[in-house]
């Protein structure tokens, strides 16, 4: 069993308690499963259960109710077993990590945004880092009665405002092209190996981004966004496939394996491509996805966004 169902039974099975001896609690609390760690992605397995890993649960308050409610909280948290379904439990206070447990709303967010309530301006917006964002609206909520710890979840859900988003497409379209298109031919032209996988890597990580802006959803730290692209309706299939190819090549025959890179490359280029002038995001008639970035950035419509120069995130 994954952490996320263990966690909703282990809140589940805890319930009962919490109610029979802190009754007010449900008014004033959320509850569920939302931060760092794979559990919360859905994509944890027996490796992961290596390091701070194991049913538990964060119950959030806000920041001026947190010491009241932890207080009386502690006593009873300490009853819920050591051990849930067979597996060690991590709702002691030196097993949370500060990642479950008692939490203050505005510290939650603030650890991963800087932000004490969502983000208010284009600035604000641009500024936060997209794998911080989809931390904080992984996971599950399990309940909220009273709606604060979800009402800022749901401003964070609604996404970018689209200026930002078609400037970080714009941005994105530039990084495919410099990285794949261009640089990683020329550098196994010459044989440079290591400039060659440092190109691809760029160049996969871009399309990454892209593919999660295209489907309105924030790609997570690197070692998940391939995992978690194939599950996107937008170019998630593809893009997950196409970048499985280019991993899988060998590349050590360096100028020989440009050829098959750059067919690889461009496959995904041209479904980029394609998908841009479909959406109505871009005029440009080609796959040279440099000639889509400037398109792209065009139909932004905040005069201060559309003045970033087009290579700039």
């Amino acid at each position: 069993m994954q952490g996320m169902a263990l966690s909703r039974e282990l809140y589940s099975s805890t319930l009962p308690l919490l109610q029979r001896r802190l009754p007010e609690l449900c008014a004033h609390a959320a509850f569920g499963l939302v931060g760092e760690g794979s559990e919360c992605f859905g994509f944890d397995d027996e490796i992961s259960r290596d390091h701070d890993w194991g049913p538990a649960f964060c119950i959030w308050f806000p920041e001026a109710e947190l010491d009241a409610w932890t207080r009386r909280l502690e006593p009873i948290l300490v009853d819920i077993p050591p051990v849930f379904e067979g597996f060690p439990t991590r709702m002691a206070p030196s097993q949370r990590m500060g990642r479950v447990g008692p939490l203050s709303i505005e510290g939650f967010y603030a650890r991963f945004l800087g932000l004490s309530q969502p983000p208010q301006t284009w600035r604000q917006w641009r500024a936060l880092p997209e794998s911080f964002l989809a931390v904080c609206t992984n996971g599950a909520v399990f309940a909220d009665e009273p709606g604060t710890f979800s009402a800022f979840r749901e401003a964070l859900l609604a996404y970018y405002p689209e200026d930002v988003r078609l400037k970080k497409l714009a941005a994105r379209c530039m990084g495919m092209a410099q990285a794949g298109q261009y640089n990683l031919l020329r550098s196994l032209h010459r044989g440079e190996t290591a400039a060659s996988m440092l190109a691809a890597a760029r160049f996969a990580e871009q399309a990454l981004s892209l593919v999660f802006l295209l489907n309105h959803r924030y790609m997570p730290f690197y070692k998940w966004a391939h995992r978690a692209v194939g599950a996107l309706p937008i170019l998630g299939t593809a893009t997950r496939d196409r970048l499985t190819e280019l991993a899988g090549l060998d590349w050590k025959q360096g100028a020989h394996l440009e050829d098959c890179a750059g067919e690889v490359v461009e496959r995904l280029c041209h479904a980029v491509a394609e998908q841009l002038r479909t959406s109505g995001l871009s005029d440009a008639t080609d796959d040279w996805l440099l000639a889509h970035g400037p398109s792209v950035q065009s139909r932004i419509k905040t005069p201060e966004i559309r003045a970033i120069p087009v290579l700039l995130d």
